[in-house]
C-alpha cells in the first residue's frame, strides 16, 4: 500500500509521544518513527476532530446496507402481493430465486475485497457496485419468467459482493480493536432497520401503486427502490473514506493521527509487506486453521438466522391480512437496533466477545422454542421480537473476525471475505428450511434452533483456541523479557519466526487475542 500524503510538518507542541510508545513496544515500528507525534492534549483534539469527521463519513455505510438489503430482500414482500403467482413459481422454484443470489455473492467475495484492500479509491470501487446493483433490482420489476428472475437474482448477488466485506475491511483500516464493535453494530443497524423500513416501504407501495401505469405493484417495489439505490451511490462514491493515508476532506495532521492509532492498537503499522505479493494475504489465509473453525460457525449462524427473509411470511402467521403483517413485521427490528448497540457498546467496553454472542443467541432460543410450543398470537409476537434480538450477537461476531486477524491487512481481507462467503451457504440452504409451514413453521423452528446450537458450539472451541494463544504469547513475551543479551533474543526471534512468523510477530509487539 502506497502512501499518498507528505509528512506533516511538525508543530512546536509535537516531539515526545513516539519515543514514549517506543519504550513501552519491543519492536520499534518504522511506521511509527515517521508518523508525527503530538503531545497528549493536541493529539486528543486532533483525534476527536478526525473521529467526528470519520463517524459522519462512514454513517454513508448505514444507508448503503439499508439499500443493500431492500434490494436483496424486497422479493420477500412482493411475493404477498402477486410475484409468485404472476410468474407462475411452484415454491421450490421461488426457494431457487431467493438462493441462486448467493452463488453469486459467494463466489465474488474474496476477489473483491483482494481488490478492494489493493486500490487506493475503494469509495469509488463500493459506489460503482452500488450503481450497477441498484440497476439491476431496478431491471427485476421487468422480470416475466422464473430463467429471468433467476439470472437477475444471480448477477444481484454477484455485484452486491463488493460492499459488506468491503466495508468492513474499511472500518477496520480507520477503527482500534476497542472502537470497531460498536461502528459495525452501526454498520449493521442498516441491516436491521431495512428490515423494519422495508416493510413500511412495501407496505405503501403495494398499497397504493397497483395498477399504475400498467404494472403491477409489486413491479413498482423493484422500480422505487432500484432507483433509490443508484442515487445514493452516487453520494457513497463522492463522501466515503478511502485509506488513512489518502483520504480526502481530512488534513494531514488527522491522517498521521489515523495512522498511529492503527499502528499502536496492534504494536505494528496497518500496512502489507512488498514482499508478499498479489496472492500473500490469500495464501496466509488458507494455512489459518482459525478461519476454517470460523467459516463453519458463522454458517451455522447464518442458518439460525434465515428467519429474517421469511419475515412477513412468519408473521402472517398471526392471521392478519398483508398491510397489517408487513406494519407489524416493524417493531421487531428497531427492538433489534436497539438490543444491538447496547450489546456492541458493551463489549466494547469490556473488550469481550464470547458472551456478548452467546447472550443474544440465547434469547433467539427462547423465541424459536416459544414458536414451536405455541400457535397463541401474543406468545408469538413477542418469539418475533426475541427472534430479532439474536442479530446482536451476530454483529459481535464480525468485529471477533477482524480483532481475531489483525495483521497484514491482506490477510485480514481475505479472512473476512472468505468467512462470510462460506457463510452465505447458510443463506442458501435457509431458503429451503421455511417450506416446512406445518404448524406455524414447527420444523423449520426446529432446524434453527439445532443451529443456533451449533453456533454456541463453535464460539466455545474458537474462545478456547485463542486463550490458548494467548497463554502462548505470555510464555513467549516473558521468554523474550528473561534473554538479557541481543544474541540469544535473535536466536529466540530467528526459532519462532521458523515455527510461526505471525506469533513471533505477536510476541514482540505485545498483541494479544480478545475473548
Amino acid at each position: 500500500m502506497t502512501t499518498t500524503t507528505q509528512p506533516t510538518a511538525v508543530t512546536e507542541p509535537v516531539k515526545h509521544e513516539i519515543a514514549a510508545h517506543q519504550s513501552t513496544t519491543s519492536l520499534p515500528d518504522p511506521k511509527l518513527e515517521a508518523a508525527a507525534p503530538m503531545l497528549d492534549e493536541h493529539r486528543q483534539k486532533v483525534e476527536k476532530r478526525l473521529l467526528r469527521k470519520l463517524d459522519a463519513r462512514c454513517s454513508i455505510f448505514i444507508a448503503i446496507y439499508i439499500m443493500n438489503y431492500l434490494d436483496r430482500n424486497n422479493i420477500s414482500a412482493a411475493r404477498l402481493k402477486g410475484l409468485q403467482k404472476d410468474l407462475n413459481l411452484d415454491y421450490t422454484q421461488y426457494s431457487t430465486c431467493l438462493s441462486i443470489l448467493y452463488v453469486g455473492y459467494i463466489l465474488m467475495q474474496v476477489p473483491s475485497n483482494m481488490i478492494v484492500n489493493k486500490i487506493s479509491r475503494p469509495s469509488i470501487y463500493i459506489g460503482c457496485a452500488m450503481t450497477l446493483w441498484g440497476m439491476i433490482s431496478t431491471l427485476s420489476g421487468t422480470v416475466k419468467t422464473f430463467g429471468g428472475m433467476v439470472g437477475v437474482r444471480f448477477c444481484l448477488g454477484f455485484v452486491e459482493a463488493a460492499f459488506l466485506p468491503g466495508a468492513l475491511l474499511i472500518l477496520s483500516k480507520w477503527y482500534t480493536r476497542r472502537e470497531l464493535t460498536y461502528r459495525n453494530a452501526l454498520l449493521f443497524a442498516g441491516n436491521l432497520i431495512s428490515n423494519a423500513f422495508s416493510s413500511l416501504v412495501a407496505a405503501g407501495v403495494l398499497s397504493n401503486m397497483d395498477g399504475t401505469l400498467g404494472h403491477p405493484a409489486w413491479r413498482w417495489l423493484f422500480y422505487i427502490e432500484g432507483s433509490a439505490t443508484m442515487f445514493i451511490a452516487i453520494i457513497a462514491a463522492i463522501f466515503l473514506p478511502d485509506l488513512p493515508t489518502n483520504t480526502r476532506w481530512f488534513s494531514e495532521e488527522e491522517l498521521q493521527v489515523a495512522q498511529l492509532r492503527m499502528a499502536e492498537d496492534v504494536g505494528i503499522a496497518d500496512e502489507d509487506s512488498v514482499d508478499d505479493g498479489i496472492f500473500g494475504g490469500l495464501i496466509m489465509a488458507v494455512k489459518d486453521v482459525k478461519i476454517y473453525l470460523m467459516m463453519l460457525t458463522l454458517t451455522a449462524y447464518v442458518v439460525g438466522l434465515s428467519f429474517n427473509a421469511f419475515f412477513p411470511s412468519l408473521t402472517a402467521t398471526l392471521g392478519f391480512s398483508y398491510v397489517p403483517t408487513l406494519l407489524m413485521s416493524a417493531p421487531p427490528w428497531v427492538f433489534s437496533v436497539i438490543v444491538s448497540l447496547i450489546n456492541a457498546w458493551h463489549a466494547d467496553r469490556t473488550q469481550e466477545k464470547f458472551w456478548h454472542i452467546i447472550g443474544p443467541i440465547i434469547m433467539g432460543l427462547v423465541g424459536f422454542i416459544i414458536c414451536m410450543s405455541t400457535l397463541n398470537h401474543a406468545a408469538r409476537y413477542v418469539a418475533l421480537f426475541l427472534q430479532a434480538g439474536s442479530y446482536a450477537g451476530f454483529i459481535v461476531f464480525y468485529s471477533w473476525i477482524s480483532s481475531s486477524f489483525p495483521r497484514p491487512p491482506a490477510k485480514r481481507a481475505v479472512a473476512l471475505a472468505m468467512i462470510n462467503a462460506f457463510s452465505q451457504l447458510g443463506n442458501i440452504a435457509g431458503s429451503y428450511v421455511w417450506g416446512l409451514t406445518d404448524n406455524g413453521y414447527r420444523k423449520s423452528y426446529g432446524i434453527v434452533t439445532a443451529m443456533f446450537g451449533i453456533t454456541m458450539v463453535g464460539c466455545w472451541l474458537f474462545r478456547r483456541i485463542l486463550i490458548n494463544l494467548n497463554k502462548e504469547l505470555d510464555a513467549g513475551a516473558k521468554a523474550w523479557e528473561s534473554h538479557k543479551d541481543v544474541e540469544r533474543k535473535t536466536q529466540l526471534v530467528q526459532h519462532l519466526e521458523a515455527d510461526n512468523g505471525e506469533h513471533a510477530m505477536n510476541i514482540k509487539q505485545g498483541f494479544r487475542y480478545l475473548v
